[in-house]
């Protein structure tokens, strides 16, 4: 066991059912293409890390997905708001004896094995967030159990980040680079591997 884990947010592929916003853009079909596009994407980045990884499903466990491979252990995301899901996942993992644990989603294509390495070797010492361009972020990093930057939030809008440097104000911060989430057909630039499922829709 390793004395840090990486816990990743996932949705079961489902078609109507993920990119919800951008399939209003385009269709439900595109929409779970993308998606799948980004889960193969983080796995590629997080499947080498040197690391103990678990993967948070929304409702349910699916077998015989790419997660079966390099060393994911399963689990289900708690009920309630993404604070509260988020808390219970860190407050598990503090639970199970690890000492540094960093959670990101599904969402950024242009999140690398080296920012989350970087996110690791920071989060010895503070606490470490990766601003996303709509105003949340899409990696946060602790290294010991707590509440408030999971709490009074109203999740989903552009003042989580804002928020959450308020809970963090007393303290020292590592910062990691800006990087944007895709949600909606704009987010989705020409040189992105994932163009060639939306170019008809630009």
């Amino acid at each position: 066991m390793s004395n840090q884990l990486l816990i990743i947010f996932i949705r079961r592929p489902e078609l109507g059912k993920v990119k919800t916003r951008l399939a209003k853009d385009t269709s439900d079909e595109v929409a779970l293409a993308v998606y799948k596009d980004l889960l193969v994407h983080t796995h590629n980045i997080t499947k080498n890390l040197e690391v103990d990884k678990w993967v948070f499903y929304t409702d349910e466990i699916e077998f015989d997905d790419l997660w079966d491979e390099g060393e994911f252990m399963k689990l289900i995301q708690a009920k309630g708001d993404l604070g509260a899901k988020m808390q219970e996942a860190f407050f598990k993992g503090f639970g199970a004896g690890y000492l540094e644990i960093v959670i990101i989603g599904s969402d950024i294509e242009t999140l690398t094995t080296e920012i989350i390495e970087d996110a690791f070797e920071q989060v010895k010492e503070q606490t470490v967030i990766g601003p996303s361009e709509d105003g949340g972020y899409y990696l946060l990093g602790l290294n010991e159990p707590r509440t408030d930057v999971f709490t009074n939030k109203e999740w989903g809008t552009d003042s989580v980040l804002r928020d959450t440097f308020l809970d963090l104000s007393d303290e020292e911060v590592a910062i990691l680079d800006e990087l944007n989430d895709i949600d909606v057909l704009e987010d989705i630039e020409e040189d992105s591997f994932l163009y060639h499922h939306v170019k008809n829709y630009k």
